[in-house]
């Protein structure tokens, strides 16, 4: 499989009170995206930030905001997380009725569109919509809180959707548990951008977890 392992690094295990700082910190410690996890307390029980703090946090990297809309509905938001400075906008098969148009209205901003399923949505829910996203992911968690434990019967997912997307141009994101001994497992299935939360932010030390989490799945890659 060709290219690259990108590590986004989700900033919902950041300090909350230095986002900023925090997002300067990740950048610096080599990362490729920022992910960005937006959750409404309603869709996913937990809420955390809106486009006003994308906005804010805009100016402090250049790298791609990975903007994961957990929120329903999502179609009256999308334009403000467009706006705010989203590059890629990622939203759930489960959040709506109206999934291709989603996608549709996503692209119509410019942006990156992309899909996410949560353990218990079949691979099958974006089978007719694969021509209209850019980024497919697949949750190894159930989502709204960081910090739970990997659910290993998501790699059967992750590797039919790497057959589902054949030669398309689609990034394939896994979030949820992940870290050194987690990301090989996931590469290996077919993974290409990997989500890391708490296992990034731990001790402070982003460029050494960040090297750790890319190099294991490197190698898994490799021996793929």
């Amino acid at each position: 499989m060709a290219g690259d392992i990108i590590i986004a690094p989700s900033i919902l295990s950041a300090d909350f009170a230095k986002l900023g700082e925090e997002v300067r910190a990740i950048d610096k410690a080599g990362c490729d995206w920022v992910h960005i996890d937006v959750m409404d307390g309603h869709f996913v029980p937990n809420i955390t930030i809106g486009p006003d703090v994308v906005k804010a946090l805009r100016p402090h990297s250049d790298k791609v905001f990975d903007v994961h809309l957990m929120i329903a509905p999502c179609d009256p938001y999308i334009e403000a997380f467009a706006n705010a400075g989203s590059d890629i906008i990622t939203v759930h098969a489960e959040a709506g009725p109206h999934l291709d148009r989603s996608l549709q209205h996503i692209r119509s901003f410019g942006k990156k569109a992309g899909v996410s399923l949560t353990p218990s949505t079949p691979e099958t829910a974006i089978e007719y919509v694969l021509d209209k996203v850019d980024l497919i992911l697949v949750m190894t968690v159930n989502p709204g809180f960081g910090g739970q434990a990997f659910i290993p019967e998501q790699l059967p997912k992750i590797r039919t959707i790497r057959e589902m997307i054949g030669a398309r141009p689609i990034h394939l994101e896994v979030d949820g548990g992940i870290n050194a001994e987690t990301a090989p497992l996931v590469a290996e299935a077919g993974a290409d951008v990997i989500v890391a939360g708490s296992a990034v932010f731990k001790g402070g030390a982003y460029a050494q977890n960040i090297a750790a989490i890319r190099d294991a799945a490197m190698r898994a890659r490799a021996a793929a």
